[in-house]
């Protein structure tokens, strides 16, 4: 029998080629992928803890904040402390950290790198003059308040030499420094595509934090100290609190499992990708060797009457797929590397630099390409070779034998209606369902039956839905006819060659309407609220100076304007953030919708609240409420009203004239502006203007805000499309590998229809229409399916409060391009099938069994 089963795949190499083909494609994508976020993770990894071959022992500030210290935050890493460490036994050499937000504007006043990434330090010289961490390519290090040092990286990026005056800016105000010296560097967000520049650090202290006092500091052990020795000595010389010390091993390794984790969604993401392209393999597996089996009814029942018994016909369908999904696995697992290696080269391409390091291929990841591709093609077989097994030996006496009879028609539409009349309610149960775990539980549960038992329900779906356009077949004659009686013959063929588009397009659409939905939610939630022509703020989202805003308000184009400024404060017993606002103008800038009581004028102890902290509180207008401001004085703000939260306004809100006097540094997270004649493309470059052309600040209108959010919708959407199209490709080799078989099975019918007058380019038309009104059959499911699946999660969405404003909207274009696709890879799919059709000769194909 075992070696029946390897003649039997020699046999049908042509048959199963796409088989291995859809395999060969999902095992590339989960390889490719586990390859490609090891390879990223191990050189991130390498490149972080060279950047603690200097450290040795780490002071940090205690409680979370570790990285960055506030402007002017009061500090316990002072020089007297350094100054300690440096004088202890076993430190050999002593580095005072200092870190923010630094914005370089290139030769076009543009921001250079990714706003979250733009970083400040200084430049710290040891003994020799040098600082070890950041080694100079060009130029001298930094010294005063108006020089700099910049990364090699971004000064080739930007164009930029030693001497050159640049653009920069730190909290809004812009600078211009003297580039004296280029260095080179390990940090991580430099090789991601970054920016750091370096003061000295004195000027870096005044920038980022306040004389004197530093962010970090880091101790190198002399020759013969470990580590924990002088961890243990520098723990003698700290303050009781406000500091704690690290070794610089635990902070490699801290650092090790935050970039392991942080991998650990991308691969994720990506095998769930390379989970649904091998779903949609199931049903090509499944359908190639139902065929197989119903070709070889003869075979497999003679082997049966010599003597084989049902478990041996069984094993011999198992090896085939067995020896299927070897070769599949291991083609599979080497595209796969090769894929890898391509990722990180196109990342290079893209300008999202990866830190150097070897391509890593682990044992996992080879053992679990091909458990993956031999496990799924040998489940996707099972069902057809226990239908094998079945076939009784008097089979053998007949030219065919029905695989599929009516009794089990009747039981899969039974269970398929079952599944989907269970789904349905659970759905409809959800949504009468106040927001919480069960709700959510319940609608993907209804989902995911539904989705289920319209799969099963196809081939009962098939004949109906086909019937529809049989008008329009007879169009093409006799060619059409034919076609539709082709394509509904063998329902359960039809259903299996369908089923695999159905998924892909189900999967687009649905992610379809859900982001243009959110798009459109978001929106609204970012515009309606506004009456302000322009919203001011970093592109960091750090902090704006109170210079910005004065600034604007200077401006004569300018009618209205109020910096939003946040400060914590205790209200009763819980800590709540407040805003402050313009009084005088803050009603000329927004639309609030309130719920109770009115914005009047904010001015005194008035101030407004938003309705999910109202209802949580129970505050309601003239509610007078305990504060205990920043400062640590106390007052009472009297609530005038509430409104809706959104985006841009959420919390409490009051006058900044009776905020600011409670807040140490005064800082701005954003200004709103409304100008004389509108938002226009003259006020802006006035704006722009007025505050220097600053790289690092955002002037975005109501249309920069819309096209940011569509922006950032259609990046998202574009990137599932791409991880989808794997699901679409392995979808037309189904539909390629059906008409293929089919095309063979019905040889001697195509030599009776060339024999009786129909021509080749009849031949051609048929078997060219069967494969299109099959892909549109399982286009018009996917789409259905796809938007029932996004109605059903935007009630979800709906029911969390957080996008309010969240509405399903129908992209019709969208969908008539989706259908079109469908209608594209049905003729794309008939190609080779129809050409091999039409190239059969009539008198071997009629003598053909």
């Amino acid at each position: 029998m075992f070696r029946t089963a390897l003649r039997n795949v020699l046999a049908h190499k042509a048959r199963l080629l796409m088989t291995v083909l859809a395999v060969m494609l999902g095992v590339a994508f989960v390889s490719g992928t586990l390859v490609f976020t090891s390879t990223l993770s191990n050189a991130t990894q390498a490149a972080s803890r060279k950047g603690f071959d200097n450290v040795d022992v780490a002071i940090q500030r205690g409680g979370s904040d570790r990285t960055q210290a506030a402007p002017g935050a009061r500090s316990v890493l002072d020089q007297k402390l350094l100054d300690e460490a440096a004088h202890l036994p076993g430190a050999g050499s002593v580095t005072g950290t200092v870190s923010g937000f630094t914005a370089i504007a290139d030769k076009n006043g543009k921001l250079i790198g990714d706003g979250f990434s733009t970083n400040g330090g200084n430049y710290f010289p040891g003994k020799d003059g040098t600082d070890a961490r950041y080694p100079l390519r060009n130029g001298t290090a930094p010294k005063g308040p108006h020089e700099f040092a910049l990364d090699a990286h971004s000064a080739d990026k930007a164009g930029y030499k030693v001497g050159d005056t640049v653009r920069i800016s730190v909290d809004g105000p812009v600078r211009e420094q003297k580039l004296t010296g280029i260095f080179t560097t390990d940090d991580g967000t430099v090789a991601a595509g970054g920016t750091l520049a370096l003061f000295d650090t004195a000027t870096a202290q005044k920038m980022f934090a306040a004389p004197g006092e530093f962010s970090e500091i880091d101790v190198k052990a002399a020759p013969g100290t470990s580590q924990t020795a002088l961890k243990d000595a520098v723990a003698k010389i700290l303050p009781k609190e406000g500091a704690e010390v690290t070794t610089g091993r635990e902070l490699a390794d801290e650092q090790a499992k935050f970039i392991a984790q942080s991998m650990d969604g991308m691969k994720n993401a990506l095998l769930a990708f390379a989970g649904v392209a091998l779903f949609v393999g199931v049903f090509i597996i499944a359908n190639t060797f139902t065929m197989l089996v119903a070709q070889r009814t003869k075979e497999l029942a003679l082997m049966r009457a010599v003597g084989a018994s049902r478990r041996q016909v069984t094993r011999s369908v198992l090896i085939e797929a067995s020896v299927v999904g070897a070769v599949a696995a291991v083609t599979g697992l080497v595209a796969g590397i090769g894929i890898g290696a391509g990722l990180r080269a196109l990342m290079g391409a893209t300008g999202a630099k990866a830190p150097d390091g070897p391509l890593v291929v682990s044992p996992s990841t080879i053992i679990t390409s091909l458990l993956v591709g031999i496990v799924v093609t040998v489940l996707a077989a099972w069902l057809p070779g226990r239908r094998a097994a079945k076939i009784p030996p008097v089979a053998a006496m007949n030219s065919v034998h029905a695989t599929a009879t009516t009794k089990s028609l009747v039981v899969r539409n039974t269970l398929g209606a079952l599944l989907a009349g269970s789904g349905t309610a659970a759905v409809l149960t959800a949504t009468g369902m106040s927001y919480g775990g069960s709700s959510r539980a319940t609608m993907g549960v209804g989902v995911g039956l539904v989705m289920i038992g319209v799969l099963v329900l196809t081939p009962l779906l098939s004949r109906p839905l086909i019937a529809l356009a049989a008008p329009v077949l007879r169009l093409f004659g006799i060619s059409g006819v034919l076609a539709r009686q082709n394509a509904v013959r063998n329902p359960r063929r039809t259903a299996a060659t369908a089923s695999a588009l159905t998924i892909g397009l189900m999967l687009i659409t649905g992610m379809t309407v859900i982001a243009g939905s959110a798009q459109q939610a978001l929106d609204k939630m970012a515009t309606t609220s506004l009456k302000a022509d322009y919203v001011v703020s970093m592109a960091s989202r750090t902090p704006l100076s109170p210079d910005v805003a004065k600034k604007l308000a200077a401006v004569d184009e300018v009618t209205a304007s109020s910096p939003l400024r946040t400060s914590p404060a205790r209200i009763g017993t819980a800590t709540e953030v407040l805003t402050g606002v313009n009084g005088k103008d803050f009603g000329k800038l927004t639309q609030l919708d309130f719920t109770e009581g009115t914005l009047g004028t904010l001015a005194g102890d008035r101030g407004i609240v938003d309705d999910d902290l109202a209802k949580e509180k129970g505050w309601h207008p003239g509610s007078r409420l305990p504060v205990t401001f920043e400062d640590g004085k106390k007052g009472t703000l009297t609530v005038a009203g509430v409104y809706k939260g959104n985006e841009t306004i959420r919390g409490i809100v009051l006058d900044n004239a009776a905020l600011a006097p409670h807040q140490k540094h005064l800082t701005d997270t954003k200004v709103m502006l409304k100008v004389k004649h509108g938002a226009t493309t003259e006020a802006k470059d006035t704006l722009a203007d007025a505050l220097g052309k600053n790289p690092a600040i955002i002037i975005a209108d109501k249309k920069d805000i819309s096209d940011n959010v569509a922006t950032m919708i259609t990046l998202m959407l574009n990137m599932l499309y791409g991880l989808l199209a794997m699901a679409v490709i392995v979808a037309v080799l189904g539909v390629i590998n059906t008409l293929a078989m089919s095309v063979f099975e019905r040889s001697q019918e195509i030599g009776m229809l060339r024999a009786i007058g129909l021509d080749r380019r009849g031949i051609k038309q048929m078997v060219r229409l069967e494969s299109l009104v099959i892909s549109l059959f399982g286009g018009v499911l996917g789409i259905s399916l796809g938007t029932f699946f996004a109605s059903a999660t935007g009630e979800l969405i709906k029911a969390t409060g957080q996008l309010p404003t969240y509405e399903t909207v129908l992209p019709w274009g969208r969908m008539g391009v989706f259908l079109a696709l469908a209608a594209l890879v049905g003729v794309l799919a008939a190609l080779w099938p129809a050409r091999r059709a039409a190239k059969l000769n009539m008198l071997q194909a009629i003598k053909a069994e």
